[in-house]
Formats: structure tokens, sequence, C-alpha cells
């Protein structure tokens, strides 16, 4: 279902304004930095050739050696051909912000500059939206035209649900891609787990190259003090008002968000999935280097 109140024009003008920022973002900073950070499959074969001084005798090819009385060796490559999948969560707490702009907004900037390093690459890349259920399913595919209808889609998507099951989408992930891929997962994690959800966190983990990429607003991190304050559960729909001025309350509040981010860390990294977060006035750019240069060392 989509229905974002944008006409064709001005949908258009998003989309190639984010085109413009993050194909050169891909271009300039980031295109070395994914061939290094994503490995291929394994080692495909490539040619033989006369054996040389310090070859692997593993590696040699006892059929073409024994055609022509001279030892040759296999040479293998870097299967470099990946599928980058950017599994996207659209339930309601993307839609929010305080500072910056708004979660989905940034979350569609990453995945852009995710996708178009994934081009130069020459990787296939595909796309899910997420709630608590398969809101679209887009296959991997190769391509700039590919790349810039998932961005239209992820601006005018609107989702059937609000809430949020990220268990259920990684059951889907798995169940769509039966060979390794490099997945991202783009959610603000505000969802809670059950140990239950280990099993589930742990396989994908195991099968697929896995990131967790985590986007905040600063208001959840942090409450400040701004007095009575009405506030908007948008999953639930819940609304009630708290007092921000309470000093306890505040640090309650922020005593619960760095409890469910140390359970978070602890979750991705007993299931092998790299981690990074990013506010939604902070530098993704940054971020995105670091979690490269992570996996570079």
């Amino acid at each position: 279902m989509t229905n974002t109140g944008l006409d064709s024009s001005e949908l258009l003008k998003r989309v190639r304004r984010i085109e413009i920022k993050t194909r050169g973002l891909s271009a300039n900073i980031f295109a070395g930095q994914y061939h290094s950070a994503f490995k291929g499959r394994g080692m495909a074969f490539s040619e033989v050739r006369e054996y040389q001084f310090g070859d692997d005798v593993r590696d040699i090819d006892w059929n073409v050696t024994a055609r022509f009385n001279h030892p040759y060796v296999k040479v293998f490559e870097e299967e470099r051909e990946l599928t980058l999948m950017l599994m996207v969560d659209v339930s309601g707490s993307l839609s929010f912000a305080t500072q910056g702009q708004m979660k989905r907004h940034l979350a569609v900037e990453i995945a852009a500059t995710l996708a178009f390093s994934a081009l130069q690459n020459n990787d296939k890349i595909g796309m899910v939206f997420f709630s608590d259920r398969i809101e679209k399913y887009i296959p991997p595919k190769k391509g700039r035209k590919h790349i810039l209808y998932m961005i239209r889609e992820m601006l005018e998507f609107q989702p059937e649900s609000h809430a949020t099951n990220l268990p259920m989408a990684f059951e889907f992930l798995m169940s769509v891609m039966k060979r390794r891929c490099t997945a991202f997962f783009l959610s603000d994690f505000m969802m809670s787990l059950s140990d239950a959800d280990n099993i589930i966190f742990q396989l994908v983990g195991r099968r697929h190259d896995t990131i967790a990429v985590q986007i905040y607003d600063a208001w959840e991190q942090r409450l400040p003090d701004v007095g009575l304050l009405r506030v908007l559960d948008a999953e639930t729909g819940e609304e009630r008002y708290i007092d921000t001025s309470n000093k306890k309350l505040r640090a309650n509040y922020q005593r619960n968000w760095q409890q469910h981010q140390q359970r978070l860390v602890q979750l991705f990294n007993k299931s092998k999935i790299d981690y990074m977060s990013v506010a939604t006035d902070g530098d993704f750019v940054r971020a995105l280097r670091g979690l490269f240069e992570m996996r570079i060392r």
C-alpha cells in the first residue's frame, strides 16, 4: 500500500537528490572499503598455469600434468559476486525524530549508500520491508534502475502494520536466501526481546554475514527536562502525559535505555552479528566507515 501525498514530480526529485548524494558517497568514500569489508562466498577456479617454485603441491592439476608431462597447478581467485539484502524496518517507531531527520529517512540514505556501493562491486541487491509481518519483498537484482526503484519504494511505501517483529524478519531472510548473503538490518531495535529470540539471532548470524544498523533519536537515549510532555507510542497508538521535570523519571528512562542497549549488544556479539548505531542528527558516513574499517582489520 502506498500513499505518501507526494506527487510524481516531487517524488522523482527526492529520488534524484538521494541518488546524487549516496552514489557520490559510495564512489568517493566506500567503493574500496566495501570491496575489502565484504568477502565473496569463497574461492573459485580461474585457470591452470605451469607449476612455479613455491606453489602448493596440493594445487597441482594431475590430469593436465599427465597430458603435458609437466606440472601444472590450478589457480583460484576470490569469488567476488555477492548478494546484498537490505532488511528495512518500516514499523511506526521509525516515523519519529526530534533532531535531524526522521529515522525512516535516515534509513533510506544509509540503504541507498550501501546499494550503490554494492552496485560498484557488481553485486545483486534485494530488499525486504518488515513490521510485524513481511510488508514487501524485492528480489535481488543488479543495476542502477533497480536501485532507483528501491529508493522510490522506501520513500513512498506505507506499511499495513505499525508493530515490529524482528525474529520473524530473520526467519523470512533464511527462507528466501538459501545461499550465504550479506544482510543489513536497518531498525531502531526498539522492541522487547525474549530469551527465545536468542536462537533465531544465532541461526541468522551463522548462516549469513549479518550487520545490525541501529537508528535512534537523541530523546530516546536521554529524556530532556521540558516539563509536561504528551507522548504517543507509534506502534500501539497508546497516548499519555509524562512529567519530564521529574529527575527520577528521567534517570529511570535513561537506565532503561542503557539496559536495553547492553542486552542488544550482548545478543549481537553472541550471535556474531556486527553492529553500528547512528543518531538522526549524527554522521552516518563516519559510522559506516568505522564499521567497514573494523571489518577490514
